[in-house]
């Protein structure tokens, strides 16, 4: 998997070196996500409808989840060591 880098330093996924450590994640159209569960995320990836975006604030990480939720593991994705 490529290198994502966050600086998201509140969320479960991110580690030191603003690196993301989800096992997968999942970037979608902000307007689409805002539409839909959280525990849609990147295990859900091939059921996402493709979508296009006119510029890089069009676009949101659908995996964001805060480091002290309680929603850790709901959508699936788990944080590689």
């Amino acid at each position: 998997m490529a290198k994502i880098h966050c600086s998201i330093n509140n969320c479960h996924y991110w580690n030191q070196g603003n690196v993301c450590h989800a096992s997968e994640i999942l970037v979608s159209r902000d307007s689409w996500a805002a539409q839909v569960p959280d525990h849609i995320d990147a295990p859900d990836a091939s059921n996402v409808p493709p979508m296009s975006a006119s510029t890089c604030m069009d676009t949101c990480c659908k995996t964001f989840v805060n480091k002290n939720s309680d929603q850790i593991n709901v959508d699936q994705v788990t944080r590689n060591p």
